[in-house]
């Protein structure tokens, strides 16, 4: 497979990464080094590039990115030669997990997840009347129904515009759409 143009915005984890830069200021074949920094809250990685005539040529392998811990970075790319250090660009990218190394992997979105954990408690109400508990030196206090419904139909309206947006991008038609034909 051919290099990508240019810096990939999401990545697979113990996939093979290659794109190309073309940096027409710092060609490769005049002795400039161009390296890519990620980093995020708690990784940082560094990605040399090599020159592939005037370009700069980014090849990462497999078994290198699948030490790559999963997250959304910020990117710079800087150039060097000598004494000389130039920032060039700077992005986000976002690196999936490996499927090859999970064990279990729960994709569910955040609004999923607790919209789940919402109508779990309200299923739960039936069968306790507990207004305050505390576990480890952890309490919950009550909440009304009210506010719980409220939650419940906050979280479902994401879900629901998540659900969509997921079919708009497979091609198929929107959900909330309802098309109404007149005439005879």
């Amino acid at each position: 497979m051919s290099p990508l143009p240019t810096e990939p915005t999401s990545v697979n984890a113990g996939d093979t990464v290659s794109w190309t830069k073309s940096l027409a200021d710092y060609p490769a074949s005049a002795g400039w080094q161009l390296t890519y920094t990620l980093i995020n809250a708690t990784h940082k990685i560094t990605v040399d590039a090599t020159a592939s005539g005037a370009d700069h040529l980014v090849q990462v392998t497999a078994a290198t990115s699948a030490e790559w811990n999963a997250g959304t970075y910020a990117w710079q790319s800087r150039v060097s030669k000598a004494a000389e250090v130039y920032t060039v660009d700077s992005g986000n990218i976002t690196v999936n997990p490996s499927f090859a190394s999970q064990t279990t992997f729960d994709n569910r979105s955040h609004a999923v997840k607790t919209l789940e954990a919402i109508e779990s408690t309200i299923e739960g109400r039936a069968s306790s009347a507990v207004a305050e508990y505390e576990i480890a030196g952890r309490k919950l206090k009550y909440i009304n129904p009210v506010e719980l419904l409220k939650l419940r139909d906050f979280y479902r309206g994401i879900v629901r515009q998540e659900q969509a947006a997921e079919r708009i991008s497979k091609g198929l038609s929107d959900p909330r759409k309802i098309f109404v034909r007149f005439g005879s």
